[in-house]
């Protein structure tokens, strides 16, 4: 978007910017670990179904397989899959092979929160894999702690939560978002616009957002939400377009996306002008929503497909050898793919495919996984993530322009920052 003569220049971001400067790198060290424990008000004494006794393992996996999440969701389904197949081929877990009872939570908490029952109570799983929106978790929450039962969440979220009844294998906010801010920070950005999907996860990190711009010397020109789903943006588009941010913190979730990128594009925004940061948009939607509408746009995650090690790259040929060689690979699911793995190794570590067994053993339990090295936190369950920004390339793929010199300590309710006081409510 054009600025007039007596406006400031609007800060660049160079394609070759590969390292941040030495603040940013100082911000992403290791924090220590701060957050609360996970929560002891679960239910010790519910009555676990599950049978261990035969050659097989019954676990869950419950993600959106129809509506508006399931363009981000099925992926996550199949990358556990993948996981489960590869340990079976391998021995199974302590001699025991895995057998996977799928759901549909259909992109509706409440239906999640069923299906969760239903896993627990009547599959009789030994744990369940899946969720992706924060309402999803939410909703669900309770029936694991009420039944005493083990869910590995795969996605990047708002934080402020722990629970011993989840693994949250995803981003908590100071590996995913604080990152991002650091990022633009430093690349002189002084002023943001909002946009998010209207459920928990939007609002909660706007807040956050928020109070970090008051403690760094940022604007906020303004703030949306949208339903679930939305597909008209003119207006919010046309919002943007007249509050002349330097920036834009993208939190929409599901194929809002395509829409809203459609329009930005449309209206003649660019990430040249006033680039778009998002924190939901993974490989995977990229082709949903066209490259040509989000070609340079930044992404914050922890992983792409693009990481260059050994590891991933046997983890990306093995996915697309078992789903197509066009199927890229992306960050939650890399995520539900990992906390496969953590589970089997945390059980493998208790002995034992019991609930209070694992709670006990998870703390240092180690993967070492196509992101890089992951460990869990037993004071929070979440684990050690590196924070990396990308950008959108014209090939579909995101690529690594900055990323933390080494995993980052989970705070998942950000204590190790004077800023936030007060957040967690």
């Amino acid at each position: 978007m054009p600025q007039s003569d007596a406006s400031p220049p609007r800060p660049r971001f160079r394609r070759s910017a590969l390292i941040a400067p030495a603040a940013l790198t100082a911000v992403a060290l290791v924090l220590t670990a701060c957050g609360s424990s996970a929560s002891e008000e679960t239910s010790s004494s519910a009555t676990s179904c599950v049978d261990t006794s035969g050659s097989t393992v019954k676990v869950g996996s419950l993600n959106s397989l129809s509506g508006t999440m399931a363009i981000s969701e099925v992926t996550v389904r199949d990358s556990i899959a993948l996981a489960v197949e590869e340990i079976n081929a391998a021995g199974g877990v302590m001699g025991k092979q895995v057998e996977i009872i799928g759901e549909d939570g259909a992109s509706e908490p409440t239906i999640f929160a069923e299906k969760a029952e239903k896993l627990i109570s009547s599959d009789c799983v030994a744990t369940v894999f899946g969720g992706w929106t924060s309402s999803s978790r939410k909703a669900m929450l309770p029936v694991f702690e009420d039944n005493n039962a083990l869910l590995y969440y795969p996605v990047q979220y708002e934080g402020l939560e722990s629970s011993k009844n989840i693994f949250y294998t995803g981003a908590t906010t100071n590996q995913q978002i604080v990152p991002a801010l650091d990022y633009l920070k430093e690349k002189g950005v002084k002023s943001l616009y909002l946009v998010g999907s209207d459920y928990v996860f939007p609002q909660t990190a706007n807040r956050i957002i928020k109070a970090y711009a008051e403690a760094n010397g940022m604007e906020i020109k303004g703030e949306d939400y949208t339903p679930l789903g939305s597909t008209d943006f003119s207006t919010i588009v046309n919002k943007v377009r007249t509050a002349d941010a330097d920036a834009v913190f993208n939190t929409l979730n599901g194929d809002s996306n395509v829409a809203f990128f459609r329009e930005y594009n449309n209206v003649g925004l660019t990430a040249a002008d006033m680039p778009v940061v998002s924190v939901s948009i993974a490989e995977e939607e990229i082709g949903g929503i066209g490259v040509q509408n989000i070609d340079g746009q930044l992404t914050a995650w922890n992983y792409y497909q693009t990481i260059d090690t050994p590891v991933n790259n046997a983890f990306v040929a093995a996915y697309k050898a078992k789903y197509g060689a066009n199927k890229p690979t992306s960050d939650p699911m890399e995520a539900a793919y990992v906390s496969v793995y953590l589970w089997k190794n945390t059980v493998e570590k208790a002995q034992s495919f019991g609930v209070p067994e694992i709670q006990e053993a998870a703390g240092g339990v180690t993967f070492d996984a196509p992101e890089g090295l992951v460990t869990i936190d037993g004071a929070n369950n979440h684990i050690t993530k590196t924070a990396r920004i990308g950008e959108i390339r014209p090939d579909g793929l995101i690529y690594t322009i900055w990323e933390s010199p080494q995993p980052i300590q989970p705070d998942p309710y950000l204590k190790g920052y004077p800023w936030a006081e007060g957040l967690g409510g």
